[in-house]
């Protein structure tokens, strides 16, 4: 499975920020946006992290999800559908272990986008939410038109989207996303091996003391 849609093999990544040796860190992923700012009356040029942009989206709850859900969270994406017969149980079982490990922790969130918009009804992800055992509260189950699937893939990086060639009709990637309170992406993990779950864990907590 691709990760990353070819474009993005001209995305510069880049690590903001001073670094500490003796604190962990992790980069910012993303595309730098630059802006023209005014201070003291004169014009300079600056640059801004990569942030997802604003969404609405519904969960298995039939609870909107938004931008504001998330702000101020760390928050996990990965992008699937119900049906799909080839790495999607294995990367829920994974995430799985990570969902547990984190589950009293207000701050932390997992959104899971199914790219099946046509099959993966509200119903049909509460009835794969339970199948799984996962709650709505933390882990979020979201449905969408295409279009807005493909927008939020492309701002997260991860590859999701119709190929009737692939298994199951769908072309995504196992990966995992994790990104920081401010909706910047921080980190990029294979949901198909169990050993980078530790990664994903340790590095959750690192963001949970920025």
């Amino acid at each position: 499975m691709k990760v990353f849609y070819p474009v993005f093999g001209f995305v510069l990544f880049l690590m903001v920020g001073c670094f500490d040796a003796s604190e962990p860190t992790l980069p910012v992923y993303g595309f730098k946006k630059v802006v023209e700012k005014t201070v003291n009356g004169e014009t300079i040029i600056d640059s801004l992290d990569h942030q997802i942009p604003p969404f609405s989206l519904v969960d298995q709850d039939s609870t909107v999800i938004t931008e504001k859900t998330v702000n101020g969270k760390i928050y996990l994406v990965d992008f699937f559908f119900t049906s799909c017969f080839t790495i999607c149980p294995k990367v829920k079982k994974n995430m799985k272990r990570v969902y547990q490990t984190y589950k009293d922790q207000e701050d932390v969130l997992i959104l899971s986008h199914s790219i099946d918009y046509r099959y993966d009804t509200v119903g049909r992800l509460a009835w794969y939410a339970d199948k799984f055992g996962i709650e709505a509260e933390k882990w979020h189950l979201l449905h969408g038109s295409y279009e807005d699937m493909l927008r939020m893939s492309y701002a997260y990086l991860l590859t999701a989207l119709e190929d009737k060639e692939a298994p199951g009709g769908f072309d995504h990637s196992g990966s995992i996303a994790l990104l920081d309170r401010k909706r910047r992406i921080r980190g990029f993990y294979d949901g198909t091996d169990a050993d980078k779950m530790d990664d994903l864990i340790r590095d959750i907590a690192i963001l949970l003391n920025e």
